[in-house]
Order: structure tokens, then sequence, then C-alpha cells
């Protein structure tokens, strides 16, 4: 059924439509309406057979979903930013045991200095944590990635992360195409948990591991992952027989076949780059776009092989490695090896700071000339922090010297807030 309805919404409906047992919730910006809206539909009986949980910490919210999953419940949560550190310990817990969890990460800058807008630094955070994580570009594609997750998890044993772009997605209101129970049954099956803590038949999981057997345990962690590698084109080829759209898979490619340049990103931004790429189609560049929707576990050969005819690849990325650089270009440099491609990384975003087209035709422009540097900030505001930095350099850091940097500090934080 198609409807016009926030991105938030989009997804408690996807989520409630995958039969939900246990709702672990605990409100932050930019994820609050997402359990909002499952709490309410829990509460007028459209999602039954579900105990919503308020919980006192998003702390709380993970550790309730483990209990939850560990006895055999299809339990489901979210989260954002700061959220997703203060639950750090047990999201690792949760990958860890096997726990087939779905979680939405609406992604959100971490502080200090606090600030709720949108980047990726949140997710990736949490990049070896063990979990999936799947990054939607479109509310389309956040509402169907839900269905999806909730069966890969299952089917792999592994914990799932949907990460939509906070506000960018989560609050904007666009037309989807919401699919009907009946749908949602014949590609999700009920839950059937490979394992189960039951009273009457105790055992013990999560114990100590010692050296002995602690790397074997790891490995098999990895492997999982391979095996989601290997599964998620497949549950693509599945949804997209019985929804009747393409949606999930591990990459989407996009005027890439006789590309020179290739830009590669994840999220939301992908639609402006697209833009941007067409305009430049029109005017002769050969110019394309990679968008990475399973960053963990990362698609090494996909994107060797979307890349490898290119000569230019630029990672536009929305969160930044501090002293080194990028985070996801990281992983495509790997797959890049032995390519004979000149890399580029590019942050931009951070903070929920504007990407505009303008400032993308510019970009892309210098890369095909030649001309874009190995490392790129786009749109930073050079004068303020090359005078920061001068002062650092120039003065004592005690007493007013102090006092005066603490106060230019402020000045940039609210220049560039």
């Amino acid at each position: 059924m198609l409807k016009q309805t926030e991105g938030s919404h989009a997804v408690a409906e996807a989520v409630g439509l995958c039969r939900p047992e246990v709702i672990c919730a605990y409100p932050i910006s930019p994820q609050t309406h997402i359990v909002e809206g499952l709490g309410e539909m829990v509460k007028a009986g459209e999602v039954t057979d579900c105990e919503f949980i308020n919980v006192e910490s998003e702390f709380a919210a993970m550790s309730v979903a483990i209990g939850s999953s560990a006895t055999g419940a299809r339990t489901y949560t979210a989260t954002a930013s700061q959220g997703i550190l203060f639950m750090c310990e047990a999201v690792y817990n949760a990958s860890g045991l096997g726990l087939p969890i779905v979680m939405t990460v609406a992604n959100r800058a971490i502080g200090a200095p606090i600030n709720i807008w949108n980047d990726h630094t949140d997710a990736l955070s949490q990049r070896d944590s063990g979990w999936i994580q799947l990054f939607a570009e479109t509310n389309q594609e956040a509402l169907d990635l839900h269905i999806l997750a909730f069966k890969l998890a299952e089917e792999v044993s592994l914990p799932v992360m949907v990460c939509m772009d906070g506000f960018i997605l989560t609050h904007a209101y666009e037309r989807v195409d919401v699919p009907t129970q009946e749908q949602v049954d014949a590609f999700l099956p009920p839950y059937e948990p490979r394992q189960v803590l039951d009273p009457t038949d105790p055992v013990s999981i999560g114990a100590m591991v010692g050296p002995e057997a602690f790397s074997e345990v790891r490995y098999l962690a990895h492997a999982k992952q391979m095996q989601a590698l290997e599964l998620i084109p497949k549950l693509a080829t599945q949804f997209k027989t019985i929804f009747g759209r393409d949606s999930g898979g591990l990459t989407h490619s996009y005027l890439t076949d006789d590309a020179e340049t290739i830009v590669v990103a994840m999220g939301s931004i992908l639609g402006t780059i697209k833009d941007v790429v067409d305009e430049m189609r029109q005017a002769g560049e050969k110019i394309g776009v990679l968008g990475i929707i399973s960053y963990r576990p990362f698609p090494l050969e996909e994107v060797r092989n979307a890349l490898q005819n290119a000569k230019r690849v630029v990672v536009l990325e929305k969160s930044l490695a501090v002293g080194i650089g990028g985070v996801v270009s990281t992983d495509v440099r790997m797959a890049m090896s032995g390519l004979q491609l000149e890399g580029h990384t590019v942050v931009a975003g951070l903070g929920g700071r504007a990407i505009t087209m303008k400032s993308l035709h510019a970009l892309f422009a210098k890369a095909v000339a030649g001309e874009l540097e190995r490392l790129t900030f786009l749109d930073l505001d050079w004068e303020v922090v090359n005078k920061q930095l001068e002062r650092e350099r120039t003065t004592r850091r005690s007493g007013p010297a102090a006092e005066s940097m603490l106060r230019d500090v402020g000045v940039v934080a609210a220049r560039i807030g």
C-alpha cells in the first residue's frame, strides 16, 4: 500500500509487520518516533503477542534485548549516538552470544561537543562489534531493510543494525510502499531460535573463555559474517520475488560500467550524489556512483569488481578516523589493493553539515582534473581552523591564555554549528 509517511513511522510499521515479541524502548533523538510509534501500535492491539518494555537507559535496552532473545523471543530495539556508546558493552555481548536482535541506528554524531544531527560516527564506532550493519539510502529502503534484517539475523544467528540517517530520513515524509502482513509472513517465517535458555534445562551462556580457545571463538564470529556475505544477495532475490521490488543486497551501482571516476558512499547522501552525477554525465563526464549497503560484512569482491575499470575512486564519507582520515575508505582501499587507481578520501557532512550539489560539483570536477588531494574536508572553514591552530602554537596553555583558547573553541563550535 502506497502512503505518505514519516520515515520513523514507516520503520515502525515494518517492524510491527515482522511480529516482534519483545520491544525494548528508550528514547533518544532522532530514533524516538520509531519506538513511540511501536508503543502506540502495541497499545492499540495492532501488534499482538508483543511485550513493549520501557527501560531506564540504552544499556538496559540492550541488556533486556539480550535476555529476551536468549529465551527465544523475536526482539527489537533502537538507538543513536551517545545511546549506542552507553550500550556498547552489551552490544558486543549480543553478537558474541549469537543473538538475532534487530536494532535501528538513527545515525547521529557523537560528542563532545554535543551535536544531535546526522553523521555516521555512531554506527561506525561499532563496526568491529560483530553486528551486521546495513545502511539505507531512502525511507523505502529503510523499511525494506528491517524486514530483510529479521530474516538475515535469524538465518545466521547474528544481530543486525539497520542504519538510517537521523532527521534526513527519520523525520522526512516520503511516499513508501508498505507491504501487507501476508507478504511479510511469506518472506519471514516464525522465529525458531538456535539456542534457548530454559529453566527446565539449565545451561550457561557467555561463560569465560581462556587463551586456549578465544581465537577460535572469534574466528567463528568472523565465519558467520562470511556466511551472511553469501546470504544477503540471496535474500535480496527472495525479497524481490515476494515484494516486487529491488531492495537490500551488498551494493548498488549507478552508471559505473564505463565510469572513469566512481564515487563511493553510504546512506542518504547517495541521492544527492546521483543528481550531481546525472548533471556531469550530461556535460560529458564519465562518472558513476557505488552505494554500499552492507558495510559489515564488507563486500570486498563486489566493491573491487565495481571499481576495477575506473581510473580514480572518491570515497565520500560522513565519518572521521581522527589521526588518519577515512573510516569507510580504509575498507575500500583494501578492495582496491593491486589495482592501479587513484584513491581519494572526502570527509563531509560531519554533525549534520549540509552537503550541497554546488560543493559536490566542484569536488568531483577537481577529482576528474587530477587536482583532488588524498584527504579532503569538504567545505571546511580554514580561516577559523588555522586561526585556532596558530593560537595554540603561540600561547601558553595556562591562565588567561587558556581561557582565551576556550573562548575561541566555543567560537569555532558556534560558527561550524
